[in-house]
């Protein structure tokens, strides 16, 4: 039989309702550099003291015979003896050296003396060997401290060297299987895009099933659009989802003050993402290193930048098809990529991002207010249809900006009033009180008053949604107008009814006060710039369908702007003419609408000046539901 080992039950600390504490272990991190320079210090110090001490006791040194009358006064109490060194200790407390012969004997000194060595306390003491270690202390320590000077110099002046040839070494931030938590499923609103992405993720997965069909990995992959919707969340999804390495690195970050760095971390990075093949380099604002070549032989400062390209080029062309390296590029001015990163065998797919549709905007709030607690009251289809225009990255923003609104008001849950005010304020900027006069808020509440009035009369535009005389940014007031579906062209009846609300405000004021404010001049800029892409792109005047802008080449991402055109002093004339005929008929038909309904103008500054903000619902309530063009 073999005897059970009693184990000793293991501690543990125990909270009030009998839930153990975990323990966590500290680890103790060892600086071998600190320690280092504490050992130095040491030694340093024990070299000092030493020095000094050697002078001290040269101070304290006294003749034989001074010793001699000291003991014959008895005003010694203790004596060591170590070879020709005696030490004289004193009874108040006082130390003295006196030096011998080596041949005599301190006890027949003081016999000599008349004095009886038996009723002294004397001590011999043997520092043969403590002297030794002192001696080569005191002459050594300094070449020590030398050596390791000199140690810690070249140690220096290696790094630095190492650091000056790792100017070529690629700064790509590696992501590898389980690093990154972001995935497909945190991606909503582009899902066209989020769909060729995830076919290059199965690509490098199963290249198999591909090649049987004859299918070659696609070289690169550009990802096109504006800021905010949504280019390196899909590429940090991208590393998320992918079992293969991935490595991120910026477009500038090729770039240094020496000569040949850019080209030196192109080659560097394809290097080392071959060793790892199957893999994914991500290349954001790819358009700092892909501009388009200089057509001359002198290209001024941009030599670097055109040698970074250049080897870029090269690397993505040079791939053999069994290579599984693909590039992810991203960029929101693909106008000024050189044509030859955008051949296919390059960047053999483009992806264009554009701004979410409503359903895409219900699909990104959902995913961004995980995690947030929301009314019960919370209608996402109406936020959706609220944030016409707004990008990925405002709709992350406005839910941030509604937390932190009603965090600051010490509620627990946010609310449909906060999302509506953070939504303002992404678009406007925050609230800014600012000291105006009676007549001055009048002037503002008939400014706005007269931009919603001529809205909600003119048939083609859309409700409205919000009227403020609150100062946000640099508006002393605004007028907001949600369209109430996604459009992806306007028509000319709908451009002139636009200008005509822009106007609205100016009118009211004529109207109302014979007066005219600076505060116009923004809606002033807005309507013209209308009125001229009305003449001048879009060919809606009388001078007809004849484009007036800078000579442009239409792509696949938008229009590449070539050159400027040469416009005759009478063709200008012309186009002027037409803008300001366009403005002209606007803003007549803006002061007609407003003398139409001047009693309900004045009703609507009143709620205005007493409640600053009127909601869709109040503005309906003062002026009555909007008939609505069902065409």
């Amino acid at each position: 039989m073999f005897k059970q080992k009693n184990k000793k039950p293991k501690l543990e600390k125990v909270l009030p309702n009998n839930q153990p504490v975990k323990i966590k272990k500290v680890e103790i991190k060892i600086n071998p550099q600190k320690i280092l320079i504490g050992v130095l210090v040491i030694l340093l110090a024990f070299w000092i003291f030493g020095s000094f001490s050697v002078y001290v006791k040269k101070n304290l040194e006294i003749s034989l015979s001074q010793a001699i009358a000291d003991i014959k006064e008895n005003k010694v109490g203790r004596i060591e003896v170590a070879e020709d060194q005696i030490t004289l200790f004193y009874k108040d407390d006082k130390v003295a050296l006196t030096r011998k012969e080596s041949q005599d004997s301190l006890v027949t000194i003081l016999q000599n003396e008349a004095i009886n060595p038996s009723s002294l306390d004397i001590k011999v003491v043997n520092q043969e060997f403590s002297k030794i270690w002192l001696d080569v202390f005191i002459n050594f320590v300094p070449l020590i401290l030398i050596g390791i000077f000199f140690y810690i110099m070249f140690r220096q002046a290696r790094g630095a060297q190492e650091s000056v040839f790792s100017f070529g070494k690629s700064r790509a931030k590696p992501f590898f299987k389980g690093k990154q938590d972001i995935t497909f499923a945190n991606v909503a609103g582009i899902e066209e895009a989020k769909q060729e992405l995830m076919e290059i993720v199965d690509f490098l997965k199963h290249p198999g099933k591909y090649r049987k069909l004859g299918a070659r990995t696609p070289k690169g992959v550009l990802l096109v659009g504006l800021p905010g919707t949504g280019k390196t969340l899909l590429a940090r999804a991208v590393a998320g989802e992918a079992n293969v390495p991935f490595y991120s690195m910026a477009g500038s970050e090729f770039m240094e003050m020496l000569v040949g760095v850019g080209s030196a971390r192109m080659r560097d990075l394809f290097e080392t993402a071959k060793k790892h093949a199957p893999s994914i380099i991500f290349i954001d604002e790819i358009e700092s290193i892909g501009r388009t070549r200089s057509l001359g032989g002198f290209s001024g400062g941009h030599d670097e930048r055109e040698q970074t390209l250049n080897q870029m080029l090269v690397e993505m062309d040079g791939f053999a098809p069994n290579d599984n390296l693909v590039i992810i590029g991203a960029t929101n001015r693909p106008d000024l990529l050189d044509v030859a990163l955008l051949r296919p065998g390059r960047f053999d797919r483009r992806v264009v991002l554009d701004m979410p549709d409503i359903v895409g905007r219900q699909a990104i709030l959902k995913i961004h207010a995980r995690g947030k607690p929301f009314a019960k009251g919370v209608n996402w289809q109406k936020i959706a249809k609220r944030t016409v225009g707004f990008s990925g990255a405002d709709l992350e923003n406005m839910l941030n900006e509604a937390a932190i609104l009603a965090a600051r008001q010490r509620r627990e849950t946010i609310n449909m009033d906060d999302l509506e005010e953070a939504a303002t304020k992404v678009k406007l900027g925050p609230e800014r009180k600012r000291l105006q006069s009676k007549r001055e808020r009048e002037i503002a509440a008939y400014h706005e008053g007269g931009h919603a009035l001529v809205t909600h009369f003119l048939p083609h535009m859309d409700p409205v949604g919000r009227v403020s005389i609150v100062a946000r940014g640099l508006t002393l007031g605004h007028t907001f107008i949600p369209p109430s579906r996604d459009r992806t062209q306007e028509t000319k009846t709908r451009l002139l009814e636009q200008v005509t609300v822009i106007l609205g405000g100016r009118a009211a004021e004529e109207l109302v006060f014979s007066e005219m404010t600076t505060g116009a001049s923004d809606d002033i800029n807005k309507a013209t710039l209308i009125a001229r892409q009305m003449v001048v792109d879009f060919g809606m005047s009388s001078l007809g369908p004849v484009s007036f802008g800078p000579q442009s080449i239409e792509t696949e991402f938008g229009q590449f702007i070539a050159g400027g055109r040469e416009i005759s002093p009478v063709t200008q004339a012309e186009i002027d003419k037409e803008i300001k005929k366009i403005i002209d008929q606007a803003y007549e038909n803006a002061k007609k609408i407003i003398k139409a309904h001047r009693p309900s103008l004045d009703k609507l500054a009143r709620g205005l000046l007493q409640k600053e903000t009127l909601d869709q619902e109040q503005f309906e309530k003062i002026i009555g539901k909007k008939k609505v063009d069902r065409s």
